[in-house]
């Protein structure tokens, strides 16, 4: 640890955080796979297109044809977007016999979006 107080002191004489700090960091940071993991979670919400979706499965578990339908996008960009946020575990889906429905995987999702819109609406 204080090989890394050192090193940040020698790389910036104006640092200005004191050891305790530096160590409350270190001991704080995610590990680097998580944080790899949650960059890619977080790279989930900057399409447009997922985010309808997900705004879409806010009000109603639907179909794809349903989803291509409310959007005015083909069925086959709905399907590969679907995939996209099933991989991620941001939605999830049953089937009743030929169909298949999707919804938000559950409460977090729903949260996430809220969390987002609000930042939005009050900047």
């Amino acid at each position: 640890m204080e090989n890394k107080e050192n090193k940040m002191e020698e790389k910036n004489n104006y640092l200005s955080a004191d050891p305790a700090t530096i160590r409350q960091i270190d001991e704080k940071m995610p590990p680097e796979e998580e944080l790899q993991d949650l960059a890619e979670f977080f790279k989930v919400f900057g399409d447009a297109t997922r985010l309808k979706i997900l705004s879409v499965l806010l009000c109603s578990e639907m179909c794809v044809y349903d989803i291509a339908t409310l959007l005015g996008m083909s069925q086959s960009a709905i399907s590969h977007q679907l995939r996209v946020l099933k991989q991620m575990d941001l939605v999830k889906n049953r089937r009743d016999g030929k169909t298949i429905f999707y919804a938000l995987a559950d409460d977090h999702i729903i949260t996430i979006l809220n969390q987002g819109l609000n930042h939005i609406e009050e900047g």
